[in-house]
């Protein structure tokens, strides 16, 4: 057999550098305007409801699509280590897999495919700067999430600066689980406006479904608000059974109430345009799938979050606080250019 050796980054990437697992351009749904969403990979949460398991590894992984898969066999051929199996779901065998990626690059139909690439700050800038005549027309600009894009301050320091020199609004979707310090002085500076995950309201749940409690969450949401140096928009994803309860939506409320005390807070709005507080609803009962199936907004999940109204105002710093509309499955925002299989059920990591 022939040795298996890791692969090879691209020069432009250091090695510190974050993978990205897709630039997705000409989004709706991840703010104001017309944007650019980029999707960092490595997330310090583990939600049961993940809507993109590919992107909670920081390292790249092989990952399998049954849909796209034509059984020609290249992918055995090319492993060195004899790991790929066509009689396993997944294709792969982990316990031999080297994780070269070999498979992936020899497969013809993108049945396998690398998950995350290496961008210099500059480069990725450069790929979101094309786009630009359509952010200013628009009152759009770049999104980054992830995964959890604050994970890499330093990263998003340069990004970000870059940006701003170009004049672009720049918005964050974060679940809230960050070194606030770093944050504040390496993030924060650029940003126009955060999308901000609360998912559950109670701290032992939260850890229980989550991977982790929600102190630190909800002290940074607090601190944030009192910052006033960005726009706040509060996401809450609706997974029927596990937050979409009446007991955590409230308690949910409660929080947002206590964090934004002194401001204006819109309490969540209903489908008939209703401001009652009551639970958004009915959404659809969640499919019964592989948690390693990928697609941000799958798994019956509706998301609460800012009136895209609102969140163009706020381009302007102009908006109030608002939490309003739920957003139909599939309009949530998210992984659409990497999610492009439903059908995909595996994936393990590859080498850096």
């Amino acid at each position: 057999m022939q040795p298996c050796e890791p692969r090879e980054e691209p020069p432009d990437g250091s090695l510190h550098d974050p993978l990205i697992v897709v630039v997705q351009r000409h989004s709706l749904e991840d703010g104001p305007g017309i944007r650019s969403v980029v999707f960092f990979k490595g997330c310090p949460l583990r939600c049961v409801f993940c809507h993109n398991p590919e992107a909670q590894s920081p390292e790249a992984e092989v990952a399998y699509s049954a849909g796209r898969c034509i059984d020609c066999g290249e992918c055995a051929r090319a492993c060195p280590r004899g790991a790929i199996d066509h009689e396993l779901p997944g294709r792969i065998r982990r316990d031999l897999c080297a994780r070269c990626g070999r498979c992936a690059e020899a497969c013809p139909g993108g049945g396998l495919e690398v998950v995350g690439r290496r961008y210099a700050p500059e480069q990725l800038a450069g790929i979101l700067l094309r786009d630009r005549a359509f952010y200013r027309h628009s009152g759009g600009g770049v999104t980054l999430s992830g995964g959890e894009c604050t994970m890499y301050p330093d990263y998003l320091e340069r990004l970000l600066r870059a940006l701003k020199r170009n004049g672009i609004h720049v918005a964050v979707q974060t679940s809230g689980l960050f070194d606030y310090r770093l944050f504040e002085q390496k993030i924060l500076p650029h940003l126009d406006l955060v999308y901000y995950d609360l998912k559950i309201a109670d701290s032992d749940a939260h850890e229980r479904l989550l991977g982790a409690p929600n102190h630190l969450i909800l002290d940074n949401l607090r601190r944030l608000v009192a910052s006033r140096a960005a726009a706040v928009r509060p996401t809450i994803p609706i997974v029927p059974g596990i937050t979409a309860t009446r007991r955590n939506l409230a308690a949910i409320v409660e929080l947002l109430s206590a964090s934004w005390r002194g401001q204006r807070l819109t309490p969540p709005l209903q489908p008939d345009g209703s401001g009652d507080v009551r639970m958004p609803g009915p959404a659809p009962a969640a499919p019964a799938r592989d948690l390693h199936e990928t697609g941000r907004g799958r798994g019956g999940a509706h998301h609460v979050r800012g009136d895209p109204r609102a969140d163009a105002a706020a381009a302007h710093g102009s908006s109030p606080i608002t939490v309003a509309d739920t957003v139909p499955p599939g309009k949530a925002g998210g992984l659409t250019e990497a999610s492009r299989s439903a059908e995909r059920r595996d994936v393990c990591p590859v080498q850096p």
